[in-house]
């Protein structure tokens, strides 16, 4: 039997490195998504070639960003994909929406309204259920809360006019701005999303708290702002 210790290394050694001095070289620029995704899976797969996996998992969700928001049953078909690499593909989302939401709430959010819009919808536009979030502001317009408010099904979710008064006091808000997403993905607000818009903006103008928007999300770049439609706020 051959000593192991002269075996020569496997083919993709010198993958991995020219991949790592590659992005290093050009901060990233210019890779493909699976390459991308192939440097996240080098550390939990250290003894595997992660290319074929890597190609095969942007086919079967769809884009990187598909991949790393995943949930842990989404990789049933995977076998490759254990615990060690769901942690850190799962830790890639998590930190780029903690950067997004530094991002929102180290400005005033009327200036930097593209924050709060990739915030939300990195947050909950690929949620397969409706969800309300809330994000409440001081006087200056800086977060000072950022808070789902309620879940609900596929298609709908209860929302009460009385309970958004209720906390936007608890926490001296100024301002609020509501947030909720449609899982379809046709941003086009429903007739009861303008009802309960109407009756929330009418429920906090009587406590002299603003409204400031109500934006629609969605799993792709589409997005309504209730602001920008006109008519209701």
């Amino acid at each position: 039997m051959p000593d192991t210790d002269d075996a020569p290394a496997p083919h993709y050694h010198g993958h991995r490195q020219r991949l790592r001095q590659r992005f290093l070289d050009t901060d990233g620029q210019g890779m493909a998504d699976y390459e991308l995704l192939e440097l996240l899976l080098f550390a939990a797969l250290p003894r595997a070639d992660v290319k074929p996996l890597a190609k095969s998992l942007i086919a079967h969700f769809g884009s990187f960003a598909d991949v790393i928001r995943a949930r842990p049953e989404d990789f049933s078909s995977f076998k490759s994909i254990g615990p060690a690499a769901q942690s850190i593909l799962r830790a890639v989302h998590v930190a780029s929406i903690k950067v997004l939401q530094h991002e929102m709430k180290e400005t005033p959010v009327l200036s930097h309204w593209d924050h709060v819009v990739n915030y939300c919808r990195a947050v909950m536009g690929h949620k397969t259920e409706e969800e309300f979030r809330l994000i409440f502001l001081n006087n200056k317009n800086h977060v000072i809360r950022d808070e789902v408010h309620q879940r609900g099904t596929v298609n709908s979710v209860p929302i009460f006019p009385r309970e958004v008064v209720k906390r936007a006091l608890e926490l001296s808000a100024s301002a609020v701005i509501m947030v909720h997403n449609h899982p379809g993905g046709d941003p086009t607000p429903s007739h009861a999303d303008i009802k309960y818009t109407e009756d929330i903006n009418r429920a906090l103008k009587s406590v002299h708290i603003k409204l400031h928007d109500h934006i629609i999300v969605t799993k792709g770049s589409q997005f309504t702002s209730f602001r920008q439609l006109g008519g209701v706020l």
